[in-house]
């Protein structure tokens, strides 16, 4: 591939996808490299301590990988819909008694300035952003520090802005995806545009190396993103019932388990996210405010505690468009798979 990848030493051209919350685990990061295609840390919601523990044990395996980061772009919960908010969702809670936050919106910036400077001193072959792009100091002083930079774009507007503070790789995420929309205006759900049109319009604006992400499930779906301009195929959604999966039983399960319809929503988080629906978006998808961090945190209580009791109405189900391809096995093997076509 004549991108920055290349460097990498990559021989598939086939990513795991950053899954934060415990999905992305070092054995996974690894088996991808292994594989020959490359692996991604994600640093959301761990300490810098944290991540500096996994950076070091995904180093000592002497496989190239990379990781993702979320850029602030906060929005902010206005107080009196975030209170109607808890008091909406306070039954959820009370049947695991449990208290929720519900006084005064939490925010934070998920240790954004220790991230960086961790990744500036340890640098690592590839780091990508999500949520929002960091100025172009940050983006230059990492590309100093011997890192490849990757941003998460979701139209052509951004790939625009992505590509002036100097990004080496776009990842183009369509609305198929799982998880976490990266669209940098979360107060607006992203428009369902196909992946291999978005690939189209993103190219039209930039000459920056493409990497496609969004419903990508099986050999074909990923012929057709490098058909429609990509140079590696990002997969998240397909990896997380694989044996190096840190995906809850409970969401594996879900996954496994009779087919549902997905949904993006903010009824978790505050911030667009495309999961299967349950109960719990069913009942407040309609009334969930935006406001991220502060929606994540409130139900995040709720969420562990649906997790380790196995409720799958009331987790949130990450989930892309393609996520009944999922299986059961090695990750090497499904990403082999998913590259047979190429």
């Amino acid at each position: 591939m004549s991108t920055p990848l290349a460097g990498l030493g990559l021989d598939i051209p086939v990513v795991a996808a950053p899954m934060a919350g415990g999905a992305s685990t070092p054995a996974l990061v690894i088996a991808a490299a292994r594989a020959g295609g490359l692996g991604f840390l994600a640093a959301g919601y761990k300490t810098p301590q944290a991540l500096g523990g996994q950076i070091a044990e995904v180093r000592s395996s002497g496989v190239p990988f990379a990781v993702n980061v979320f850029a602030p772009n906060p929005v902010p919960a206005d107080p009196a819909a975030y209170r109607r908010y808890a008091r909406a969702i306070r039954p959820e809670a009370q049947r695991y008694g449990l208290d929720l936050p519900g006084d005064d919106p939490a925010e934070d910036d998920d240790h954004w300035a220790d991230k960086v400077a961790l990744l500036i001193a340890d640098p690592v072959p590839l780091v990508s952003f999500t949520f929002g792009f960091p100025d172009s100091r940050v983006v230059a002083a990492l590309r100093r520090a011997g890192s490849v930079v990757a941003l998460t774009v979701t139209s052509a507007q951004e790939a625009r802005g992505a590509a002036e503070v100097g990004a080496d790789l776009l990842v183009v995420q369509a609305s198929a995806a799982g998880a976490h929309s990266g669209t940098l205006t979360p107060q607006h759900l992203p428009p369902p545009v196909p992946l291999a049109t978005l690939l189209a319009q993103v190219r039209a604006e930039t000459t920056v190396p493409l990497l496609a992400a969004g419903g990508l499930g099986d050999p074909g779906d990923v012929a057709a993103a490098f058909r429609a301009g990509a140079a590696a195929a990002v997969v998240g959604t397909v990896l997380l019932r694989a044996d190096e999966s840190g995906a809850s039983p409970a969401h594996q399960a879900a996954l496994a388990g009779p087919a549902r319809s997905t949904i993006v929503t903010r009824a978790f988080t505050g911030r667009p996210a495309r999961g299967l629906r349950n109960v719990f978006t069913d009942r407040y998808d309609a009334v969930a405010p935006s406001g991220y961090p502060a929606i994540h945190h409130l139900t995040s209580p709720l969420r562990r505690a649906a997790a380790a009791a196995g409720d799958v109405e009331r987790l949130h189900l990450w989930a892309g468009t393609a996520y009944r391809r999922a299986t059961a096995e090695p990750a090497g093997r499904i990403l082999d798979r998913l590259a047979a076509g190429l």
